[in-house]
C-alpha cells in the first residue's frame, strides 16, 4: 500500500505490528504464538505443565528497576547503615561499567550507520532531499519545543516570589568563583569553538574526544563518496560496512540484557545525589520545566507524528519505551544512541536506511528538551532579576536557543554554557546560571528523555514521506534497510 507507514499493520494482515503485540519476537512455543497472533492474554490454567510465562518487556523491567533504584537512592541520601558507603560504591561502580558499555558501542555504531545510511540513499539528489526533510523538522519539533517552555514561563513565572523577583532568596549576587571549574571561562566563544569543529581537522582525534558532530560530518561524506568510486570497490566497502553495522547492533541487543540493571543502578545514584530540598523558585523553576517537557512529549510530538507520519502514538511510544526509559537513566543522547537505533530498527520497523541517516544526527543536533531547558532558564533568570522581556527581546531568546542547542557543548553542565551565552546576549549576568546547578543534573535526565523521543519520531515522519521505502515490508519483520 504505498505511502503506508511501515509500522501499521496491511488490511487484512492476521496480527499487529511485533512491537504490537504483547511479545517483540517471532513465536517459538505455543504460549509465545498465543501472545503474537492475538491481543488476548491467553488463560494461564491452559497453559501446559512445565511452560513458563513470558517475561514483562524490556521497558517494564527498566520502569520497575528505576522505581526500585530511586527507592534505594533515597534510603542512601539518609546516609542510615553501615553498609550504606559500599552500597553506594557498588552502584556506581555497576553505573559507570553500564554506561562505558553502551559508549563502547556508541561510535562504531554511529559511523558504520551514517556510513550504510548514506550509501543506502542513493543519488546525490534524494540524500540532499532526506536531509533537508530530516533538518527541517528539526527545526520544527525544537521550535515548537522552545515556545511550549516559553509560553509556560511567562504565564507561570516562577522567577517570581509573592509577586517580588526572586534575586535575593536565589543570592543572585554570587559570583562566578561559586561555579565549578567546567563553566570557568565559557562563553561565546567556546561555542564558536564547538561550530567550527564541525570540520574535524583530524578525524582520529575527533573521535577520540567524542566529538560527534565532526564524526557525523567525515561519516557522511565518506558514505556519499563511496557511491563515486569503482563499483566493484564501492560493492566491497558497502558489505564491510553493513557487517559491522549488523555486529554493532548485536553488541547493543547484547548490552540492552543488562539495562535494568545500570538503569536500577544509575538511578540510585541520581536519587541519593539530587538533593531536591532547595529554595521554592528553584521548585518552581524545576516544575515548569517538567510541564512543558511533558507537554511537548504528551502534546506537541503525538500531533506531529498523528499529522505527518498517519498513525497513532501509544504503540510507538511503546515501541521506544526502553530507549526513553534508558536516556532518562544515562542523561545523554549520544550513549542512548545504540538503544534509540535499536528499538527504532527493530521494535518501531523504521528502515535501517533512514534510521541509520536521522538518528546519529539528531543526536547530535535534535535537542528539543534542551532547547527548551535553555529558553525556560533565561527566562526565569530574568523574571529574577526583575526584568520585562519584550516580545522582541524573547524571538531573540528563541533564536539563540536553537542555535545554542545545537552547539551545546558535550561536557558535565554543557548546557549551561549554552545558557550563559543567551544571558550575555540579553544582557544578564552569565554568573547566574550557577543557581541551577542544584537542579541541572535532574533536569538533565528528564530532558534528554525528550531528545531521544523526539529523534525517534523525527525518524518515523522521515520514513513515511521518503518514497515508500518501507512499502512491502511485513510489519511482523521489521525493515533492516
Amino acid at each position: 500500500m504505498p505511502g503506508k507507514p511501515p509500522w501499521r499493520a496491511r488490511p487484512g494482515s492476521v496480527r499487529s505490528p511485533a512491537w504490537q503485540s504483547t511479545c517483540a519476537r517471532p513465536p517459538r512455543s505455543w504460549w509465545r504464538l498465543a501472545c503474537s497472533t492475538s491481543r488476548t492474554i491467553p488463560d494461564p490454567r491452559l497453559r501446559p505443565a512445565g511452560a513458563s510465562m513470558a517475561l514483562p518487556g524490556l521497558h517494564w523491567r527498566i520502569a520497575l528497576a528505576m522505581g526500585l533504584g530511586v527507592l534505594l537512592g533515597s534510603w542512601l541520601q539518609q546516609g542510615a547503615g553501615p553498609t550504606a558507603m559500599p552500597l553506594a560504591a557498588l552502584l556506581d561502580f555497576i553505573g559507570t561499567l553500564f554506561i562505558s558499555a553502551l559508549k563502547m558501542v556508541m561510535l562504531p555504531l554511529v559511523i558504520a550507520a551514517l556510513i550504510v545510511g548514506v550509501a543506502s540513499a542513493g543519488s546525490g539528489r534524494r540524500l540532499g532531499r532526506l536531509g533537508l526533510r530530516t533538518v527541517t523538522f528539526f527545526l520544527l519539533t525544537t521550535i515548537a519545543a522552545i515556545i511550549t517552555g516559553m509560553v509556560l514561563a511567562n504565564l507561570l513565572m516562577p522567577g517570581m516570589v509573592d509577586g517580588r523577583p526572586a534575586s535575593d532568596v536565589l543570592a543572585l549576587e554570587a559570583s562566578s568563583a561559586d561555579m565549578p571549574g567546567e563553566l570557568a571561562d565559557k562563553g561565546l566563544g567556546d561555542v564558536f569553538n564547538v561550530l567550527v569543529g564541525i570540520v574535524p581537522g583530524n578525524v582520529f582525534s575527533a573521535a577520540a574526544s567524542d566529538d560527534m558532530i565532526g564524526v557525523i560530518v567525515f561519516s557522511i561524506l565518506f558514505g556519499s563518496f563511496m557511491l563515486r568510486i569503482r563499483q566493484e570497490l564501492a560493492a566491497t566497502l558497502s558489505r564491510f560496512w553493513n557487517g559491522v553495522h549488523q555486529v554493532m547492533l548485536g553488541i547493543t541487543g547484547w548490552i540492552m540484557q543488562f539495562a535494568p540493571l545500570g538503569v536500577f543502578c544509575l538511578a540510585a545514584q541520581a536519587s541519593a545525589k539530587s538533593g531536591l530540598a532547595t529554595a521554592a523558585p528553584l521548585l518552581a523553576f524545576s516544575g515548569v520545566v517538567l510541564a512543558a517537557l511533558a507537554a511537548h512529549a504528551l502534546l506537541t510530538l503525538p500531533l506531529l507524528l498523528r499529522l505527518f507520519a498517519g498513525t497513532g502514538p501509544l504503540a510507538f511510544y511503546r515501541a521506544m519505551m526502553p530507549a526513553v526509559l534508558t536516556g532518562l537513566a544515562t542523561a545523554s543522547s549520544p550513549v542512548t544512541l545504540p538503544v534509540t537505533m535499536q528499538c527504532a530498527v527493530e521494535r518501531a520497523a523504521i528502515p535501517n536506511r533512514v534510521a541509520s541517516l536521522v538518528l546519529p544526527l539528531g543526536a547530535a543536533i535534535n535537542l528539543n528538551g534542551t532547547a527548551l531547558y535553555q529558553a525556560v532558564a533565561a527566562v526565569f533568570l530574568a523574571q529574577a532579576y526583575g526584568i520585562d522581556l519584550s516580545l522582541s527581546m524573547q524571538f531573540v531568546i528563541l533564536a539563540i536557543a536553537v542555535a545554542a542547542s545545537v552547539a551545546t557543548p558535550g561536557i558535565p553542565y554543557g548546557s549551561l554554557v549554552a545558557i550563559s551565552v543567551i544571558l550575555s546576549t540579553i544582557g544578564l549576568p552569565t554568573e547566574a546560571v550557577g543557581v541551577l546547578l542544584v537542579v541541572d543534573r535532574f533536569l538533565e535526565m528528564a530532558r534528554t528523555s525528550v531528545d531521544v523521543l523526539g529523534d525517534a519520531i523525527c525518524a518515523a515522519i522521515i520514513a513515511r514521506h521518503d518514497g515508500g521505502l518501507a512499502a512491502g515490508t511485513s510489519p511482523a519483520e521489521p525493515a533492516s534497510g
